[in-house]
């Protein structure tokens, strides 16, 4: 049976005593870069828990903007309701509701209530559906299917709103992108500054180990090993402190509104997600800023 050496048998002890060691040396700016790493990773969730929000809130205003589909007058009721299966099958709809002409007159009627609408003929209404679309963005498309359709003659949507809410929820994806962005770059930029310390008091005996055939994996583990740990500890202190901060601002919001105008997503819908991205993020950040404050500290 092979026996590993102990050089290699060591190495991983090696590797996290050296790293570990790095963070204490230069406490400081250990201290600044899990902080740093904390600042960003609050502030990237926050916008994430935002963005979350406002798209369910998106989502429930474009239940609400439905598409109006009038029958033609000179169809039955039968012969109305016998067109829902092909509404159905337009592309873009998701649920369909029949209204009567009578149906249409009594809610119109109660609608303006007082001002003696009551006398009106039901004869003057349509029969029509309701249409609920799955995505409002191409509700104008949605429209021109829907008056395809043999027997629908009018087909009423508020495009203009339905271009609002649109450009609002494709306006808070793209400000969550640049904002997720910067963030990470400036925690790479604060990592890789924390590494570049220690690469350089150490620089010396980096090139001596060069010298003498260290590999150059060898040498970088430690430092790798550096910023994965200042990463991690920032990710995981991070996710804490969003999951607080959030648990209190989401009663604070549910306290003032009795949660009927505006309501607040639990965070533990998203915490599996949140907390695999703060991970995820921070030993990208960690490893990623090592490897780029190392990489001149290589070459003999």
């Amino acid at each position: 049976m092979s026996r590993k050496k102990p050089g290699q048998r060591n190495n991983l002890g090696y590797y996290i005593k050296e790293g570990v060691s790095s963070i204490f040396t230069h406490g400081f700016m250990s201290f600044a870069s899990v902080v740093i790493i904390i600042a960003c990773l609050v502030i990237m969730g926050s916008f994430f828990l935002v963005a979350i929000n406002v798209n369910d809130m998106v989502e429930e205003a474009e239940r609400r903007n439905q598409v109006l589909a009038f029958v033609d007058e000179t169809l039955s009721e039968e012969e109305a309701r016998a067109l829902e299966s092909q509404v159905l099958a337009t592309e873009n709809v998701y649920g369909a509701t029949f209204v009567t002409r009578d149906e249409a007159h009594q809610a119109f009627v109660e609608r303006h209530e007082g001002a003696e609408l009551e006398d009106i003929d039901s004869e003057v209404f349509r029969h029509r559906f309701v249409v609920d679309l799955d995505d409002i963005a191409y509700m104008q498309d949605t429209q021109s299917r829907l008056l395809t359709i043999p027997g629908i003659v009018v087909v009423d949507g508020d495009t203009h709103v339905a271009r609002i809410f649109v450009a609002i929820r494709n306006m808070v994806a793209v400000v969550f992108i640049v904002i997720v962005g910067v963030l990470f770059v400036i925690s790479v930029f604060i990592i890789s500054n924390t590494i570049k310390l220690a690469t350089f008091d150490r620089r010396e005996e980096i090139a001596i180990m060069r010298m003498v055939g260290a590999t150059n994996w060898f040498i970088r583990w430690p430092f790798l090993f550096q910023g994965f740990i200042l990463g991690l500890t920032g990710a995981a202190i991070a996710f804490a402190i969003q999951w607080g901060l959030y648990g209190t601002m989401a009663n604070q919001i549910m306290g003032l509104t009795g949660g009927q105008l505006l309501s607040v997503a639990s965070f533990g819908e998203v915490a599996d997600f949140m907390i695999a991205i703060f991970m995820g993020t921070g030993f990208v950040v960690g490893t990623l800023g090592s490897a780029i404050a190392i990489r001149n500290y290589l070459k003999v």
